[in-house]
């Protein structure tokens, strides 16, 4: 979250007059279980409630599988109380996840079959995976790099992933979403793992981009940015 969504945002500047400043506010998370995921989502209130007093015009949260996690469906109901803490606080902005910003971008790409590379252990992959399913797409290969730790996950190299997209079967998919997770860097890969492939590329940091841009009322192109910021959607 704090490295690629302000690169995308610096590469917009290139082609837009718009100019951004960047703010968070952190959970606390160390090794990425269900149980710190669901202690790390409850302390989303008041993170949103600390940005709300900069009065920020848009906020993202940014942990996929926090909130994946908590149940199918589950970014609907989080946007909307993290939201609704905003407004009580006087300063409304609204709220995007980056868990349903990747469910919103896929169905703007039209996606129906998707092939998914995440970083966590299989089980929490399989919880991403049920939850797009529930969404209404298909899943029809995935990878689980199984990557305990955060900080790792942060660590990983991106160029690892045209090796691994190429492992996969991609055929018949109708988009690649090469990280399921705006922690595992993959920016520097994603117009490599679109030429291997010949699919559009989605990744959890360009959807909530995407998102965020939207939220804004703004144009959405960015180079740089794989085909949904191709300023088409």
């Amino acid at each position: 979250m704090e490295t690629e969504i302000p690169a995308l945002l610096r590469a917009r500047e290139m082609v837009a007059p718009e100019r951004f400043t960047f703010h968070s506010s952190r959970m606390r998370m160390k090794h990425v279980t269900k149980e710190e995921l669901a202690a790390m989502d409850a302390d989303s209130d008041r993170c949103a409630l600390e940005l709300s007093d900069g009065r920020v015009d848009v906020m993202g949260y940014a942990c996929l599988v926090a909130i994946m996690a908590m149940g199918l469906g589950y970014h609907r109901q989080s946007q909307a109380r993290l939201h609704g803490i905003t407004v009580a606080n006087g300063n409304p902005a609204p709220v995007v996840t980056s868990a349903g910003a990747l469910v919103d971008g896929l169905k703007a790409l039209g996606a129906k079959r998707i092939a998914l590379v995440a970083p966590y252990m299989k089980p929490l992959t399989e919880l991403v995976v049920s939850y797009i399913r529930n969404e209404g797409m298909e899943v029809s290969d995935w990878r689980a790099l199984e990557i305990p730790d955060n900080l790792a996950v942060a660590a990983h190299d991106p160029m690892n992933l045209p090796e691994i997209v190429k492992s996969m079967n991609t055929d018949d998919v109708d988009v690649v979403v090469l990280s399921a997770c705006v922690q595992m860097p993959s920016l520097p890969a994603v117009s490599m793992a679109e030429a291997i492939t010949g699919k559009p590329v989605l990744t959890a940091a360009i959807a909530t981009t995407w998102q965020m841009l939207r939220a804004l009322d703004l144009n959405t192109r960015v180079p740089g940015g794989g085909r949904l910021l191709s300023g088409a959607y």
